[in-house]
């Protein structure tokens, strides 16, 4: 899944949402508060300052409007910011036919995640809702409590399935995703939707430009 027009980190964004949720309960905020706010984020926003423990959503947004002197619940405020942003949530078209495909052939499935920063897992889960009842298990950065390349999600699964990490499969589209794999001795096959690009080479075991390749037998 991919939220459709946006930028990989969404730090461009923070000020507009903020500004809305000023505008939508009438705060009266400052444009130092908001920019407080907006501050706050990029010091927890991964792709600006990497980090592998995940931070709740409450938190981060708790710490960022504590210059507000607002009683409004952080719940409110994290619900107006992300509504600000009007995400558009896109389905890769190969998801669920592979995710049937793999079903009907009697291999168990989960989906390993990182969760935008300060978004909700509530919220991340809403928005890949139509892959969800394809899945035998969903785990979330926010639900292991580390983000990739930590496999901490990878041993989740594996204990919940009751398996070895060298008996799963990680199909993943970026570094992070090949990194928590091979650290935890999983087959790493990095997923690089763009023929005709540059092979990128992150130490995976295969490369796939669609997920139903995966059911290639060469």
């Amino acid at each position: 899944m991919e939220y459709k027009g946006m930028h990989l980190s969404w730090d461009g964004y923070y000020k507009g949402a903020f500004e809305y949720v000023d505008n939508f309960f009438s705060l009266g905020l400052s444009d130092a508060q908001i920019e407080s706010a907006v501050e706050t984020l990029k010091e927890y926003n991964p792709r600006i300052k990497p980090r592998e423990k995940e931070i709740p959503a409450e938190q981060i947004f708790s710490e960022a409007v504590a210059s507000w002197g607002t009683k409004l619940p952080v719940e409110k405020i994290i619900s107006a910011f992300f509504d600000s942003l009007q995400l558009i949530p896109v389905i890769y078209e190969d998801a669920v036919p592979a995710l049937k495909k793999l079903r009907d052939s009697g291999i168990k499935t989960a989906a390993f995640t990182d969760v935008a920063s300060a978004m909700p897992d509530s919220l991340h889960k809403s928005y890949v809702a139509p892959i969800v009842p394809y899945l035998d298990l969903y785990v979330s950065s926010v639900s292991c409590g580390y983000r990739k390349p930590n496999p901490k999600g990878l041993r989740d699964i594996a204990e919940f399935f009751n398996v070895r990490p060298e008996e799963m499969v990680m199909i993943g589209d970026t570094k992070r995703d090949v990194q928590a794999a091979k650290s935890v001795g999983c087959t790493a096959v990095l997923i690089q939707r763009v023929n005709g690009s540059e092979p990128a080479d992150f130490g995976q075991d295969y490369t796939i430009h669609n997920a139903l390749e995966v059911f290639n037998e060469n």
